[in-house]
């Protein structure tokens, strides 16, 4: 059994975890703050499908749960799975997120730096969709 580095990304959300929650748990959010999955998803069964950065793939997420657990798999062409945990937990009365990104094999450091990058400009996007005001002072979506 082998073990890959790793790197947690993370991000603070002023919004409490349950509006975090609420929002990200839904797969057809994912494309709003996602850059990867900006094309959109699809239903596909219990699955959804996406044109990602290297063509179409098959995603898999976890189901609703009371714990913040916000896992998915995302199933490359070639039929390469790669596990992404991700987590919202409280943080005060506001939230963090975190995502686990796995160095796969081969993958060069630069490559792995590359990616950790993405992911922090995508949970970016996320923080300020849902600390976006609303003209009624609350906050979006």
């Amino acid at each position: 059994m082998a073990t890959f580095e790793s790197r947690v990304v993370t991000i603070a959300i002023d919004r409490d975890l349950r509006a975090v929650y609420d929002f990200v748990h839904v797969p057809g959010n994912f494309p709003l703050w996602a850059s990867g999955l900006a094309a959109g998803l699809e239903p596909a069964g219990e699955d959804w499908i996406a044109q990602g950065p290297e063509g179409e793939v098959r995603i898999r997420f976890s189901p609703p749960n009371p714990f913040g657990v916000l896992d998915h798999v995302v199933v490359l062409g070639d039929g390469t799975e790669i596990h992404s945990p991700m987590r919202v937990i409280a943080n005060g009365t506001g939230s963090e997120v975190m995502f686990t990104l796995f160095r796969r094999p081969g993958m060069t450091p630069e490559a792995f730096a590359a990616d950790a990058e993405w992911v922090a400009r995508d949970l970016q996007a996320l923080k300020e969709i849902l600390e976006r005001p609303t003209s009624e002072g609350g906050s979006e979506p």
